[in-house]
């Protein structure tokens, strides 16, 4: 009786070794591996911090794991065979919203994320959007983003715009053109003179007529003699939510270093 058991056993234990490796619900002891990492660049204006899970798990920076303003991580990980895509969702902490989420394959495994966010401002690839490289000294540089056009102004309008640069005694410097919420513009370059101030004005591209119907858009905006700034342009609205004008008060080069 003994004997016929362990002939059983001897008979059963190749039989279950083999089902457990055709079994496809297993994962196999040896996977093929491939290093990855993820450099991590972000800038969060916004007054609650955010977080950053990687499949599901939260990032930690010096002990930390919810970030205010600058972000910066290398993040270094193994895509396995069974698993060649990093998703990662950047989340709200007190609302536990998730505001942005991102894949990362294998096809790509060293890839770079870097957003800058803000009330109602989300701008993705922040880094592929360098500033300009001015000609010579004594210029200066900008290129424009406008990623709330629109919002408040309801204007209509649906092409993009271009920005109207003055002096302040009314000489025309330069003209930005096709400026819109999706990418950056062109860049732009001019001689610096003082003062320190200009007057933009927005109108239709091609045209000198507002892009909103019945009033001008203008803001003045500061120039620095040797410097090339990514501005972002912003609708503002009153209390009552009625759109009061443009500001362009945001300078990514002052967030990130390019």
């Amino acid at each position: 009786m003994k004997n016929t058991v362990k002939r059983v056993l001897v008979f059963l234990i190749p039989v279950l070794f083999f089902t457990a490796c055709v079994n496809e619900d297993l994962v196999p002891v040896f996977q093929e591996q491939k290093a990855g990492k993820i450099v991590i660049r972000g800038y969060n204006a916004l007054q609650d911090s955010i977080q950053i899970s990687i499949d599901g798990k939260p990032l930690v920076i010096n002990n930390k794991d919810a970030f205010v303003k600058k972000i910066e991580n290398d993040h270094n990980f193994v895509f396995y065979d069974n698993s060649r895509v990093k998703t990662i969702d950047l989340i709200h902490k007190k609302t536990k919203n998730i505001l942005h989420s991102y894949s990362f394959t294998i096809a790509k495994p060293v890839d770079t994320l870097a957003f800058y966010i803000r009330e109602n401002i989300w701008i993705d690839n922040v880094l592929s959007n360098k500033p300009g490289i001015l000609s010579t000294t004594g210029r200066v540089g900008f290129r424009f983003i406008f990623p709330t056009f629109n919002r408040y102004s309801n204007s209509g309008h649906t092409g993009s715009v271009d920005a109207i640069i003055k002096k302040t005694n009314g000489q025309i410097i330069a003209t930005a053109e096709n400026i819109n919420k999706d990418s950056f513009n062109s860049f732009l370059e001019f001689t610096y003179g003082a003062p320190p101030i200009v007057n933009v004005e927005l109108v239709k591209h091609g045209t000198t007529e507002s892009y909103v119907p019945g009033m001008q858009v203008k803001f003045q905006m500061a120039i620095q003699n040797n410097k090339s700034k990514l501005i972002v342009l912003d609708e503002k609205a009153n209390e009552a939510g009625i759109f009061s004008g443009v500001d362009a008060n945001t300078n990514l080069v002052d967030f990130f270093t390019f």
